[in-house]
């Protein structure tokens, strides 16, 4: 909130008066723009890693393990063809970075079993 609109007409116009004028209003950051618009590169790529991980879950159990240099193919929309996630590169990248990531993004992951607690 701008402290200029907090003020009474009276009271602006006498500040106007002295050559004291309201700050202008500043754009929000081209990050916060981008942010509202789409989810950035990082949290797309959660996303299509946590997709190819659920269905993995889905496919092959929570028991199972991903094998190392597997590679999960997913459908994505807007994508005409399927992509491919090395999923057991996602999972070892998203473990090291597991304090990086948000409540949200640990709680996806917990309610697949993944728990690196």
């Amino acid at each position: 909130m701008n402290a200029w609109t907090e003020l009474s007409e009276e009271q602006q116009r006498r500040l106007t008066t002295l050559g004291i004028k309201p700050l202008e209003e500043t754009s929000p950051a081209p990050a916060a723009n981008r942010a509202a618009k789409s989810p950035s590169k990082a949290q797309q790529a959660f996303q299509r890693g946590l997709a190819a991980l659920t269905q993995w879950i889905e496919r092959e159990g929570a028991h199972r393990p991903v094998p190392r240099g597997h590679t999960e193919e997913i459908t994505v929309d807007g994508e005409a063809d399927p992509v491919a996630v090395k999923l057991d590169i996602w999972l070892s990248n998203t473990k090291s970075r597991k304090n990086r990531l948000t409540a949200d993004q640990r709680d996806t992951l917990a309610e697949l079993g993944i728990n690196w607690t």
